[in-house]
């Protein structure tokens, strides 16, 4: 069967025959500083208010900035200003009509004089307001328990890429269950830098058959709009909003614009500055944090907040670029108050488990806030490291992300307000949730050139490297020397948190406990060849392919691209230095006996994480007195 025939085969989920979108009433209206009309519960399901249907009471309504409740008879009205995104947050037990794309269509955008010239055309002019806007819904009782699916920075930069999301996220959605799933949500880059690419992305990820929400990234903007406002008007044509809310069950969904772009002259940060190369920064803006708070004004107080935005609001991985997290952090945590809050992001391409209390050096200073102010889930990336390097099995680059996950996308189930959030690979049984490896004198040292090396010839691919992958030689074969030097085992538990418990058996001995190499109470990020992860590295080492020339495509077909054209060709070379997994915030390192006699020996690790859910794995290792002699047998093979 063909990828594509497989994707016609989608497991449907819900209803998605509801096609439509926002009833507009063309035509000046009587006063031009209000906007008018009604939510109606649209029974013939043609998403036009018509004679006889009801309007719908109790709805948030709003201009981006004001939020109302519709009247008794569905009707509101707000004021108008130019650029503004008329909306409705869809509310829990609805529906809104969708797109043939499976986006959620509950917004009216309003730019009279449409965007400025841009690249990717950005907005067309809506010309005067309508005289109304009705919102149809149907009724959609999902109940209290579902889930969703979170899927970080797909972030493809060419049409090759396009095809590794189709045989990515696109053969899981149409080949999974979705029976309970009611929205997947996109923390942002969805592209990368080429917009046109959207609608080829769409098609793939309606298969799924689900709404989908989305939220704009750094790489989903227009790069030629001159200032922070016409920014996401192509994202905004192709998606709705860019920040917008939705209720599903007990949950109040909330997405947000944390990109300001550009940043120049706008944000007093040294990369902001006038003379600098245009930027963006990582905010929120006043418009948005009084719209937030308006809205959550009708929310009680004990409804779960799940808040989206692309740019973390804190990252390990970034720890101290204000750049890369939300330098406005403070005045979002004044708005929610004590409300339970999960917050998701994308951005850093890692996956990232910050508990409520934990906190990294480097914090407070980029984000105004110290120790974690909530739950927040940084999801990883679909792309992975940015869809480089070889191959896997299913044909796709293996692309290990910055922190030593695979490739993946988080699962939210829900029930009430409670949730329960689980890492997710496309190639790799529910269960594997982790990998091991063993830090020794002999990777270390390999691996300390490896380093070096690429400190030195950070972003050149035509260098010899000092070493490659089969140069660290069998990692499970261990020395009685490498035992009494101090060989450690390290565990990169994906979606590791604070509340994670890691240990191992050696041959079925008495368990023991691993520690983080990361406590999450302060300090600052520990990097190096010690806090390694050493299967990550390995992998991330050698890339064959960008060394590969055929008779045919000579260099234009050698090695690969990612972001924004970066061509991998020449040797054989690492990934560079900022992507390889020389740190991480979810590594357990178990220090090994020194005594282990020479033979075949096993440790079984179990990782229980923090919902008491565990998980378990076995690996085979070899301690040898001294490693074989690989000079003799290439004499043998002579």
């Amino acid at each position: 069967m063909t990828a594509l025939c497989a994707l016609a085969g989608a497991a449907m989920a819900k209803d998605p025959t509801y096609i439509g979108g926002v009833h507009v009433v063309r035509g000046s209206g009587d006063d031009a500083d209000m906007a008018r009309g009604t939510v109606f519960l649209d029974e013939n399901r043609n998403a036009q208010f018509d004679e006889g249907e009801r309007g719908l009471p109790n709805v948030l309504v709003s201009n981006g900035r004001e939020v109302v409740l519709s009247a008794e008879d569905g009707s509101y009205e707000l004021p108008v200003y130019d650029d503004m995104n008329l909306m409705i947050t869809k509310p829990a037990g609805y529906a809104t009509p969708l797109s043939a794309d499976m986006v959620p269509q509950f917004a009216y955008i309003h730019k009279e004089a449409g965007s400025p010239e841009l690249r990717f055309g950005g907005l067309e002019p809506t010309g005067p307001l309508p005289e109304a806007v009705n919102f149809p819904l149907i009724e959609d009782e999902v109940g209290s328990e579902f889930n969703c699916l979170i899927f970080g920075d797909a972030q493809a930069y060419t049409n090759r890429e396009i095809g590794y999301v189709r045989d990515t996220a696109g053969q899981m959605l149409a080949t999974a269950n979705l029976s309970e799933t009611e929205c997947l949500i996109f923390v942002g880059d969805v592209m990368g830098d080429d917009l046109t690419l959207y609608p080829r992305f769409q098609s793939i990820i309606a298969v799924g058959q689900t709404p989908q929400y989305f939220v704009g990234g750094n790489h989903d903007i227009d790069f030629d709009a001159a200032e922070d406002k016409d920014s996401f008007d192509t994202f905004r044509r192709a998606w709705g909003p860019e920040y917008y809310s939705f209720e599903i069950g007990d949950v109040h969904f909330v997405s947000l614009d944390n990109v300001r772009y550009p940043c120049n002259g706008v944000d007093t940060h040294d990369f902001c500055a006038m003379d600098a190369r245009t930027t963006y920064n990582g905010m929120v803006t006043d418009r948005q944090l009084e719209w937030l708070a308006n809205t959550l004004e009708n929310v009680p107080e004990d409804k779960l907040i799940v808040l989206s935005a692309h740019i973390p609001f804190q990252t390990f991985t970034d720890n101290t670029a204000a750049k890369h997290q939300t330098d406005n952090l403070d005045a979002l945590v004044a708005i929610l108050g004590d409300r339970p809050v999960v917050t998701l992001a994308g951005h850093t391409h890692t996956t990232e488990n910050i508990e409520k209390g934990e906190y990294f050096g480097g914090w407070e200073a980029a984000t105004n806030v110290g120790p974690a102010p909530f739950h927040h889930i940084i999801a990883g990336a679909l792309s992975g490291s940015w869809w480089a390097g070889d191959l896997n099995a299913q044909g796709v680059p293996h692309a290990t992300q910055r922190l030593g996950s695979p490739r993946g996308y988080y699962e939210l189930a829900f029930n009430g307000a409670d949730y329960v959030e689980s890492f997710r690979t496309f190639h790799t049984h529910a269960d594997d949730q982790f990998h091991a490896s063993f830090n020794t004198p002999r990777f270390r040292d390999w691996a300390d050139r490896l380093l070096s090396y690429r400190a030195l010839y950070d972003r050149e691919f035509d260098q010899t490297p000092p070493v490659v992958r089969r140069d660290l030689g069998d990692m499970l074969m261990l020395t009685t020397d490498d035992l009494a030097e101090g060989t450690w085992l390290t565990v990169n538990v994906w979606s590791g948190s604070a509340s994670s418990v890691v240990t191992a058996s050696v041959n079925g001995g008495e368990a023991m406990e691993a520690e983080r190499t990361q406590s999450g109470t302060g300090e600052e990020k520990l990097e190096g060849v010690e806090y390694a992860d050493p299967l990550a590295l390995a992998i991330q080492s050698t890339q064959g392919s960008i060394a590969a020339r055929s008779v045919d495509g000579g260099d234009e077909t050698a090695g690969f691209t990612t972001w924004q054209g970066t061509s991998w060709t020449g040797q054989a070379n690492p990934f560079q230095g900022w992507m390889l997994t020389d740190n991480s915030s979810h590594l357990w390192r178990l220090d090994m006996p020194t005594d282990l006699p020479v033979g075949i020996h096993t440790v079984e690790i179990t990782v229980t994480d923090r919902h008491d859910r565990v998980f378990r794995d076995t690996i085979a290792f070899e301690v040898v007195e001294e490693l074989p002699n690989l000079e003799w047998q290439a004499e043998f093979w002579e």
